[in-house]
C-alpha cells in the first residue's frame, strides 16, 4: 500500500493506493468530527458492486450511510443532476458536518465534489474513485464541475477532498474498454511529466494491460505524485497546472461533438495527444514525438479508426473552451517530458493538422 500526499497549502490530504482499500475503508477514511451521516453518491452499476462494503466501513466508524443514486457517466454531470442532489441533501436534513462520499468514476466525482463544495457553502467530502481514469487523474486536485449543452466542465469549483481512497482491486471489475480508456491519462503523465513511467510503458506494457496489482500500484502512485506536484504549485489552474491538459483541448471538443455518447474520455484524449504531438512537430518542436506517441497509444490499445468530425465543427467547439483567448490554447511538447503552453494557435494551424489526421473540411 502506498500513500501520496497532495500538499495543497493549508489543506494537504493523502491518497491511499493499493489492493483492499475499499474492503478496509474504516481504516482509511478521514476523521469527520461532528458528522452523523455519510451521503454516498454513486451510480447503479458501481453501487451494486461496491456500496455494501463501503456502507459497512462507514457504519463501523459510527456513521449512518445513505446512498444517493445518479445516472451513469456524463449524463450525471448536468445542472439538473446538481440540483437533484442538493435537494436530496436538504430533504434529508444534511448538516454542515456531514460528509459527501463520491463512489465512482470521474463523472460521479466531479458532480459530488461540486455539490459538496457548494451545499451550505461547503461540506466535507471524500473521493473513492473506481475507474483508472479517476484514480490517476480526475479524483486528484480538487476540480469539480458539471457540463452545459454548450461545453464540458463550464460550471464548477476548486475544492479539495479530505482524502482519496484508490482501491486497485476494483480495476478488475471494469470493462476492457473502460480500463484502456484510463490508460490514456497514464500515457499523458508518461509523455509530459514522468520519464520513468514512460520507460516502463514502452519497455513492457503487458503487466499494465493485464492489470497486475503490483505494477499498477507503482503506475497509479506515479501518476498521483506527478499531479500532486503540479497541483501544489498551481491549485487554481492559472499557470503550471495547465500542462495537465495535454491532449484535453481537442479531446474535450470531440466529447462535446459526440454528445458524450461516442468515444470514451480516454479515446478522445488519446486523439487529442496525437493531435498535440503532430502540432508540436509542425511548429518545429519535439521531432519524432508523433510516431512515438502513436506507438505508445497503440501498445496500450488506444488506436482509433473512428473518423474525426469536420474540422470546422471542431473549431467552433474549441472556441467555447474555457481557455480560449482569441486563439486556441494548447499544451504542446518541446520534447518528451517538456510540456509547454501556447496561446497563439491559429485556426489555420488547427485545420491543417486535423486535415493530416483525416478530418474532412
Amino acid at each position: 500500500m502506498v500513500r501520496v500526499t497532495v500538499p495543497v497549502p493549508g489543506r494537504s490530504y493523502e491518497v491511499t493506493i493499493g489492493p483492499g482499500v475499499l474492503a478496509n475503508a474504516q481504516e482509511h477514511l478521514p476523521d469527520l468530527p461532528g458528522a452523523t451521516t455519510a451521503f454516498v453518491v454513486s451510480d447503479r452499476t458501481v453501487s451494486d458492486l461496491h456500496f455494501a462494503a463501503l456502507a459497512n466501513a462507514i457504519e463501523d466508524r459510527g456513521l449512518a450511510s445513505v446512498l444517493l443514486l445518479v445516472p451513469d457517466g456524463e449524463e450525471a454531470k448536468s445542472l439538473r443532476g446538481y440540483e437533484t442532489l442538493l435537494r436530496q441533501l436538504a430533504g434529508r436534513e444534511a448538516h454542515r458536518d456531514d460528509a459527501v462520499v463520491a463512489l465512482g468514476g470521474g463523472a460521479v466525482g466531479d458532480l459530488a465534489g461540486f455539490v459538496a463544495s457548494t451545499y451550505m457553502r461547503g461540506i466535507p467530502f471524500v473521493q473513492i474513485p473506481t475507474t483508472l481514469t479517476a484514480q490517476v487523474d480526475a479524483a486528484i486536485g480538487g476540480k469539480s464541475a458539471v457540463n452545459l449543452p454548450e461545453g464540458k466542465n463550464l460550471v464548477g469549483t476548486f475544492a479539495q477532498p479530505l482524502a482519496v481512497l484508490a482501491d486497485l482491486d476494483v480495476l478488475a471489475t471494469l470493462e476492457d474498454r473502460d480500463y484502456r480508456s484510463g490508460l490514456a491519462e497514464v500515457a499523458k503523465y508518461a509523455l509530459t511529466l514522468d520519464d520513468k513511467l514512460l520507460a516502463l510503458l514502452e519497455g513492457d506494457p503487458a503487466p499494465v494491460i493485464a492489470r497486475d496489482v503490483v505494477v499498477m500500484e507503482d503506475v497509479v502512485a506515479r501518476c498521483v505524485a506527478a499531479k500532486a506536484r503540479v497541483v501544489a504549485e498551481d491549485e487554481r489552474d492559472t499557470n503550471a497546472r495547465m500542462v495537465l491538459n495535454y491532449g484535453h483541448t481537442l479531446g474535450h471538443a470531440l466529447e462535446r461533438l459526440d454528445a458524450f455518447r461516442g468515444r470514451t474520455h480516454g479515446e478522445a484524449i488519446a486523439l487529442g495527444m496525437v493531435f498535440a504531438a503532430a502540432l508540436s512537430e509542425a511548429r518545429g518542436l519535439a521531432p519524432g514525438v508523433s510516431a512515438r506517441t502513436e506507438r505508445l497509444l497503440r501498445s496500450l490499445g488506444l488506436g482509433s479508426a473512428e473518423p474525426l468530425p469536420p474540422s470546422q465543427e471542431v473549431l467552433r467547439c474549441l472556441r467555447l473552451d474555457k481557455k480560449y483567448r482569441g486563439g486556441v490554447r494548447f499544451v504542446l511538447l518541446e520534447d518528451v517530458g517538456r510540456p509547454v503552453v501556447v496561446d497563439d494557435v491559429s485556426d489555420e494551424e488547427v485545420g491543417s493538422v486535423l486535415h493530416e489526421m483525416g478530418a474532412p473540411a
